[in-house]
Parts: C-alpha cells; sequence; structure tokens
C-alpha cells in the first residue's frame, strides 16, 4: 500500500515537471527558437505585410519546437496512462499531423501569403503549442474508461 502512495507521488511530480517543462518552452521561446512570426502575431498584423523569413531556418525551428512538445506530451501521456500502446498510437498521430501541417503552413504561406494570415496562425499555432495533448489526454481517458 505504502508502494502505490509513493509510485502515485512520483508519477504526479512527474507530470508537474513535464508540464513545467512545456510551460518553460512558452516561456523562452523568443530564444530557442527562430520565429519571425512570435512578435508579427503580438502585432497588429492586419496591417503590415508578413516579416521576412530564412525559410530553412524557420523549418528547422518549427520541427525543434514540435518534436521537443511532442517528446514531452508523450512522456506525460505514458506517465499518466502507464500504456505504450496508447503512446505508439500517439507517435504515429503526432508524425501525421505533423507531416500535414508543415506542408500545409509552408504552401500557404508561399502560395497565399498575406491573403491567408489567419490561416498561417491557426495551423502555425498547432506546431508550436502542445494542442495535440490537450485531445489526446481526455481521449486517451475516456478509451480507457470505456474498456
Amino acid at each position: 500500500m505504502l508502494q502505490k502512495r509513493y509510485n502515485n507521488k512520483v508519477r504526479i511530480v512527474l507530470v508537474m515537471l513535464l508540464a513545467l517543462m512545456l510551460v518553460l518552452i512558452r516561456a523562452y521561446e523568443d530564444a530557442l527558437f527562430y520565429d519571425p512570426f512570435l512578435n508579427y502575431f503580438k502585432t497588429d498584423y492586419f496591417n503590415f505585410p508578413l516579416p521576412a523569413i530564412d525559410n530553412l531556418q524557420l523549418f528547422f525551428g518549427l520541427v525543434f519546437r514540435y518534436f521537443l512538445n511532442t517528446i514531452l506530451s508523450l512522456g506525460l501521456i505514458y506517465i499518466v496512462f502507464t500504456d505504450i500502446e496508447a503512446v505508439k498510437f500517439a507517435s504515429i498521430l503526432y508524425f501525421i499531423f505533423f507531416i500535414i501541417l508543415i506542408g500545409a503552413f509552408f504552401f500557404v504561406l508561399h502560395y497565399f501569403g498575406d491573403a491567408s494570415k489567419m490561416t498561417l496562425f491557426y495551423i502555425r499555432r498547432f506546431l508550436i503549442q502542445p494542442i495535440f495533448l490537450l485531445l489526446f489526454l481526455p481521449a486517451f481517458y475516456y478509451q480507457k474508461q470505456t474498456k
């Protein structure tokens, strides 16, 4: 019984630590990642043209941030559910969503540009924030409860 309480406390601490790491990624995003859209979307961007970007540097910045968020999110899913199958399934989904989103982001950026600022904003939001974690946690919880 004491071992079970200890394990639960360790899991809670690990969940809090991983959540804190997600918060730190957000807090230090300006220093960690190349993303000219960070400051652009904080301004009155409807009245300004898109900022000058280095496509390759932006791509690797988005990949790095998505990868960090994905690793921390998968760690959270594993700690909460202790189900490796859920982690494998979520990994596949993260990969598929990344391919779709990164392709859509650069497609919209280069072919529609200024005309689709809101589309860029929302696609980028899915790439740089752990939004999928907010979707996967309740979904896996519901699936576990219905079994």
